[in-house]
Protein backbone atom coordinates (compact mmCIF):
# COMPACT_ATOMS: atom_id res chain seq x y z
CA UNK A 1 0.00 0.00 0.00
CA UNK A 2 3.22 2.13 1.18
CA UNK A 3 4.43 1.76 -2.38
CA UNK A 4 1.59 2.23 -4.56
CA UNK A 5 0.93 5.77 -2.74
CA UNK A 6 4.01 6.67 -3.27
CA UNK A 7 3.62 5.70 -6.98
CA UNK A 8 0.99 8.14 -6.85
CA UNK A 9 2.57 10.99 -4.75
CA UNK A 10 5.11 11.24 -7.39
CA UNK A 11 3.68 11.35 -10.60
CA UNK A 12 4.65 13.32 -13.01
CA UNK A 13 0.81 15.44 -12.78
CA UNK A 14 1.31 15.61 -9.00
CA UNK A 15 4.31 17.03 -8.64
CA UNK A 16 3.41 19.59 -11.35
CA UNK A 17 0.23 20.28 -9.35
CA UNK A 18 2.27 21.06 -5.93
CA UNK A 19 4.79 23.25 -7.92
CA UNK A 20 1.93 25.22 -9.38
CA UNK A 21 0.27 25.58 -5.81
CA UNK A 22 3.37 26.64 -4.33
CA UNK A 23 3.83 29.24 -7.21
CA UNK A 24 0.14 30.20 -6.64
CA UNK A 25 0.44 31.38 -3.21
CA UNK A 26 3.52 33.34 -4.25
CA UNK A 27 1.50 34.60 -6.66
CA UNK A 28 -0.97 35.58 -4.44
CA UNK A 29 1.12 37.72 -1.80
CA UNK A 30 2.89 39.72 -4.80
CA UNK A 31 -0.67 40.20 -6.13
CA UNK A 32 -1.75 41.40 -2.98
CA UNK A 33 1.11 43.65 -2.09
CA UNK A 34 0.48 45.42 -5.54
CA UNK A 35 -3.05 46.41 -4.63
CA UNK A 36 -2.74 47.48 -0.78
CA UNK A 37 0.57 48.71 -1.53
CA UNK A 38 0.82 50.52 -5.10
CA UNK A 39 -2.84 50.71 -6.70
CA UNK A 40 -5.18 51.00 -3.54
CA UNK A 41 -3.33 54.25 -2.15
CA UNK A 42 -2.92 55.98 -5.57
CA UNK A 43 -7.20 55.35 -5.99
CA UNK A 44 -6.66 56.89 -2.10
CA UNK A 45 -4.68 59.81 -3.72
CA UNK A 46 -7.39 60.16 -6.63
CA UNK A 47 -10.57 59.90 -4.50
CA UNK A 48 -8.76 62.60 -1.98
CA UNK A 49 -6.97 60.58 0.40
CA UNK A 50 -9.29 58.26 1.19
CA UNK A 51 -8.35 54.77 2.90
CA UNK A 52 -10.37 52.19 1.38
CA UNK A 53 -9.14 49.00 3.30
CA UNK A 54 -11.02 50.91 6.27
CA UNK A 55 -14.43 51.95 4.92
CA UNK A 56 -17.54 50.16 5.42
CA UNK A 57 -21.20 50.94 6.21
CA UNK A 58 -22.56 50.41 9.69
CA UNK A 59 -25.54 47.74 9.89
CA UNK A 60 -26.31 48.33 13.16
CA UNK A 61 -26.69 51.85 15.82
CA UNK A 62 -24.73 50.41 18.07
CA UNK A 63 -21.59 51.04 15.63
CA UNK A 64 -19.83 53.96 16.32
CA UNK A 65 -15.75 53.30 15.33
CA UNK A 66 -13.89 54.64 12.72
CA UNK A 67 -11.86 52.17 12.37
CA UNK A 68 -12.95 48.61 10.43
CA UNK A 69 -11.35 46.20 13.21
CA UNK A 70 -13.15 48.35 16.16
CA UNK A 71 -16.50 48.43 14.14
CA UNK A 72 -16.74 44.76 13.57
CA UNK A 73 -16.23 44.66 17.22
CA UNK A 74 -18.73 46.19 17.92
CA UNK A 75 -21.94 45.09 15.81
CA UNK A 76 -22.38 44.12 12.20
CA UNK A 77 -20.74 46.20 9.07
CA UNK A 78 -20.88 46.12 5.19
CA UNK A 79 -17.10 46.83 4.50
CA UNK A 80 -17.38 47.31 0.78
CA UNK A 81 -13.94 48.81 1.04
CA UNK A 82 -12.14 45.22 1.76
CA UNK A 83 -14.34 44.14 -0.69
CA UNK A 84 -12.76 46.46 -3.64
CA UNK A 85 -9.54 45.42 -2.71
CA UNK A 86 -10.01 42.06 -3.06
CA UNK A 87 -12.17 42.60 -6.34
CA UNK A 88 -9.07 44.18 -7.66
CA UNK A 89 -6.69 41.59 -6.46
CA UNK A 90 -8.86 39.01 -8.08
CA UNK A 91 -8.91 41.30 -11.62
CA UNK A 92 -4.82 40.99 -11.62
CA UNK A 93 -4.86 37.47 -11.12
CA UNK A 94 -7.26 36.94 -13.70
CA UNK A 95 -5.74 39.14 -16.25
CA UNK A 96 -2.02 37.69 -15.39
CA UNK A 97 -3.84 34.07 -16.03
CA UNK A 98 -5.60 35.13 -18.90
CA UNK A 99 -2.17 36.56 -20.39
CA UNK A 100 -0.77 33.32 -19.29
CA UNK A 101 -3.20 30.79 -20.93
CA UNK A 102 -2.74 33.22 -23.71
CA UNK A 103 1.24 32.50 -24.49
CA UNK A 104 0.92 28.95 -24.11
CA UNK A 105 -1.88 28.71 -26.76
CA UNK A 106 0.12 30.73 -29.25
CA UNK A 107 3.38 28.43 -28.22
CA UNK A 108 1.11 25.41 -28.37
CA UNK A 109 0.01 26.45 -32.26
CA UNK A 110 3.49 27.46 -33.12
CA UNK A 111 4.47 23.55 -32.25
CA UNK A 112 1.34 22.22 -34.07
CA UNK A 113 2.06 24.63 -37.32
CA UNK A 114 5.52 22.88 -37.36
CA UNK A 115 6.25 20.42 -40.34
CA UNK A 116 6.60 16.80 -39.29
CA UNK A 117 10.05 16.36 -39.33
CA UNK A 118 10.42 13.76 -42.68
CA UNK A 119 11.74 10.34 -40.67
CA UNK A 120 15.61 9.24 -41.86
CA UNK A 121 15.62 6.37 -43.78
CA UNK A 122 17.31 3.95 -42.18
CA UNK A 123 20.89 2.54 -42.62
CA UNK A 124 19.88 -1.19 -43.34
CA UNK A 125 16.77 -0.01 -45.64
CA UNK A 126 18.92 2.29 -47.55
CA UNK A 127 21.57 -0.80 -48.10
CA UNK A 128 18.72 -3.12 -48.96
CA UNK A 129 17.61 -0.58 -51.75
CA UNK A 130 21.01 -0.52 -53.05
CA UNK A 131 21.39 -4.17 -53.66
CA UNK A 132 17.64 -4.03 -55.09
CA UNK A 133 18.57 -1.54 -57.39
CA UNK A 134 22.42 -3.25 -58.57
CA UNK A 135 20.14 -6.70 -58.79
CA UNK A 136 17.90 -4.97 -61.08
CA UNK A 137 20.46 -3.41 -63.10
CA UNK A 138 22.37 -6.43 -63.22
CA UNK A 139 19.87 -8.64 -64.56
CA UNK A 140 20.64 -10.64 -67.68
CA UNK A 141 18.68 -8.99 -70.56
CA UNK A 142 16.64 -6.72 -68.82
CA UNK A 143 16.94 -3.01 -68.64
CA UNK A 144 16.58 -1.46 -64.90
CA UNK A 145 13.85 0.65 -66.51
CA UNK A 146 11.77 -1.86 -68.09
CA UNK A 147 8.22 -2.12 -67.25
CA UNK A 148 8.88 -5.80 -65.40
CA UNK A 149 11.73 -4.67 -63.34
CA UNK A 150 10.26 -5.08 -60.28
CA UNK A 151 9.55 -8.57 -60.90
CA UNK A 152 11.13 -11.02 -58.66
CA UNK A 153 10.91 -8.69 -55.51
CA UNK A 154 10.44 -9.93 -52.25
CA UNK A 155 6.41 -9.08 -51.02
CA UNK A 156 5.88 -7.51 -48.44
CA UNK A 157 9.53 -6.11 -48.74
CA UNK A 158 8.20 -2.73 -48.39
CA UNK A 159 10.95 -1.29 -50.74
Amino acid sequence: MLKEFREFALKGNMVDLAIGIIIGAAFSGLVNSIVSDLIMPVVGLATGGVDFSNQFIPLSSEVTATGLAQAREQGAVLAYGNFLTLTINFVIVAFVLFMVVKGMNRLKRKEEAKPAEVAAVPREQELLQEIRDLLAANAPGRSPDAPDAGVGRVPGAGF
